[in-house]
């Protein structure tokens, strides 16, 4: 809670953005990724020196909005191995559900020959989000096809659920964004798991070179880390899997959260 009125209290000070706005820097759809762990008190100094340049998504009043993400993998997790192994071709394979909203979309992450990201969107039906639907499936090898020209692995099927909260702010002269998510709980079929740090996972998403909020973030001596949403939660929710590069984060999750890492 500590975490989520710090949050609230350093965004009621920057200005509001309209989600036309936000979705109209669709050229960020092709982006490079950079993802920080920032300390509460952090965060409230990174968005007081972003207050002039950035503005905060705000849809009826509301500017924190909760996500749900269902990952899938094949049983014997072919996509994570893909990451853990640092394969050139390697891909993610979610849905996404907006729940404040019941909007939802099936998304491909892509990893591009320049290390940036590319996704793309399919909208789903928010029933049918534990599910891969054949028009689905049919994308996802379109996507595949175009970009590595290979077909996707069989026996995709849910591997497991992250929700969270997040606030989004974006730089549109400068085509920079960030998301900021708290409250993250990752779910399989046998338990969940509550990682409630007292910290920030931000995420600064620009058109290629480090943006104002980079800068700002290595002046407060907060460095950039290797983490996947996806990754870090099969890791906690499977100890039995192979987890080198995110044994770093793992241990700054679980630490962070103190008493607030606990089962479901």
């Amino acid at each position: 809670m500590r975490t989520r009125a710090a949050l609230t209290g350093a965004l009621a000070e920057l200005p509001p953005i309209s989600l036309e706005d936000v979705l109209a820097e669709a050229a960020l759809q092709v982006r490079v990724d950079r993802k920080y762990l920032v300390p509460v008190g952090v965060f409230v100094e990174l968005v007081n020196r972003l207050r002039d340049r950035f503005a905060v998504l705000e849809i009826d009043g509301q500017r924190t909005f909760q996500y749900e993400s269902v990952y899938f993998d094949t049983p014997s997790h072919g996509l994570y191995r893909q990451h853990l192994q640092r394969r050139r071709y390697r891909y993610k394979v979610r849905t996404r559900t907006y729940l404040d909203s019941g909007e939802c979309s099936f998304e491909v992450k892509l990893k591009g020959n320049r290390s940036e990201t590319i996704k793309s969107r399919l909208p789903y039906a928010a029933s049918d989000r534990g599910r891969l639907t054949d028009p689905a499936r049919d994308f996802l090898a379109e996507q595949l096809r175009t970009a590595y020209g290979v077909g996707p692995v069989d026996g995709l099927q849910p591997a497991l659920v992250t929700t969270y909260r997040r606030s989004t702010l974006t730089d549109p002269t400068a085509h920079e964004r960030l998301t900021c998510d708290i409250d993250l709980r990752f779910s399989d079929a046998t338990r969940s798991i509550d990682v409630l740090p007292e910290a920030v996972l931000v995420e600064s998403k620009t058109n290629g070179r480090a943006g104002a909020a980079d800068a700002v973030l290595r002046d407060l001596r907060v460095r950039p880390i290797q983490v996947s949403k996806y990754c870090v939660a099969a890791a906690l929710l499977n100890p039995t899997l192979r987890a080198n590069p995110w044994h770093r984060t793992v241990h700054s999750l679980v630490v962070a959260g103190r008493s607030g890492y606990r089962e479901a």
